[in-house]
């Protein structure tokens, strides 16, 4: 494979610009500017979805990731940064718990994402691409959803040691086709890549982080939230369950709009792959994740269902925005894609 494209891989994305004084604090600290917060420093009061809580998350989450360029590797466990990060967790989390329905059956969570609207639906980003979607609008979805698809599976692997059993194989299998089967150019942040580089956009790691409102940050924070969290080991499989529910029948869309588009083979490739794979997937994941997780620890069903209704709801609040933005012929994204500063 030609290591050129492995690019986005092998480059530390750049800091993001701030947003707020919380997100300018931890910036601030992580290029060394100024010291790391003290652990018994409280911030002030910030709105739980906003910009400025959600940018400073996703750059604190960055540290156990790729870390950031010019950002020594030993601040992924600084003290104050991390009594900073729970602090802002917490509010995040108390928003979700107010603002999503207090499901206690994870079946009953699932079981509207297993059904198909008849005809066209209006709230659907999917939908609304695959009708009327324009080549622009799909190439700034991709560019938002480059901020998960680049570390895709990454996350979901942090329960892999909190399962047990019937779980822990499912879970396994699952992540083994996201990373590729053993093949380097398989790996499904790969073949997602291939597809930004087919749209004419930048493919190194955590370039749009800039040009991302806060609903779009806010998708790719949860999942690192429960992630990092042994304790919300069930709110993660609830995501990885809702994602994995989706993923198929918007993936078909994603591949028709593309088709219509005129967007080059690497660029379908990728939600063709989706199409059969993550409907194989999703019944894995519901039999043998869920299934599983809920024979050995039943006591975690709320929080499976809670991981899915934050998913939705999170994902609702992204598709509100972009359908808002799209209709009134705005662009969806901070700046355009031909100026999104980053890692270019």
């Amino acid at each position: 494979m030609n290591p050129d494209r492995q690019e986005h891989r092998h480059r530390r994305p750049a800091l993001p610009s701030p947003r707020g004084d919380i997100s300018r604090h931890v910036v601030d600290a992580l290029r060394g500017a100024t010291h790391a917060p003290h652990p018994w420093w409280r911030p002030p009061t910030v709105a739980p979805y906003g910009d400025d809580l959600q940018l400073a998350l996703y750059v604190l989450y960055e540290m156990h990731y790729q870390g950031c360029r010019g950002v020594r590797d030993e601040l992924e466990w600084d003290t104050g940064l991390l009594a900073l990060r729970g602090l802002l967790e917490e509010r995040f989390l108390a928003a979700l718990r107010a603002d999503v329905p207090q499901q206690t059956d994870a079946d009953a969570a699932l079981a509207p994402l297993l059904l198909e609207p008849v005809g066209h639906d209006e709230s659907s980003v999917t939908h609304f691409l695959q009708r009327d979607g324009t080549a622009e609008q799909l190439r700034e979805y991709a560019a938002l959803r480059s901020l998960y698809h680049l570390k895709e599976a990454g996350p979901h692997a942090w329960v892999i040691p909190r399962l047990r059993g019937r779980a822990k194989a499912g879970m396994v299998a699952i992540e083994y086709d996201e990373f590729g089967a053993g093949r380097a150019e398989n790996i499904h942040a790969q073949l997602f890549a291939d597809l930004m580089t087919d749209l004419g956009l930048l493919t190194d790691y955590g370039h749009y982080a800039d040009a991302a409102r806060t609903q779009a940050l806010a998708t790719v924070n949860v999942m690192s939230l429960f992630g990092l969290h042994r304790a919300l080991r069930g709110a993660l499989v609830g995501h990885f369950a809702a994602v994995e529910a989706t993923s198929s029948p918007g993936s078909r869309r994603l591949a028709a709009a593309l088709r219509r588009a005129g967007a080059g083979p690497a660029a379908v490739r990728f939600y063709d792959e989706h199409v059969e794979a993550d409907a194989v997937h999703e019944q894995v994941v519901r039999r043998d994740v869920v299934g599983g997780l809920l024979s050995d620890e039943p006591e975690l069903a709320p929080d499976v269902a809670h991981g899915v209704e934050a998913t939705v709801f999170l994902e609702d609040r992204l598709a509100r925005h972009l359908l808002n933005a799209w209709r009134n012929g705005r662009s969806a994204l901070r700046t355009p894609l031909d100026q999104a500063p980053g890692g270019s």
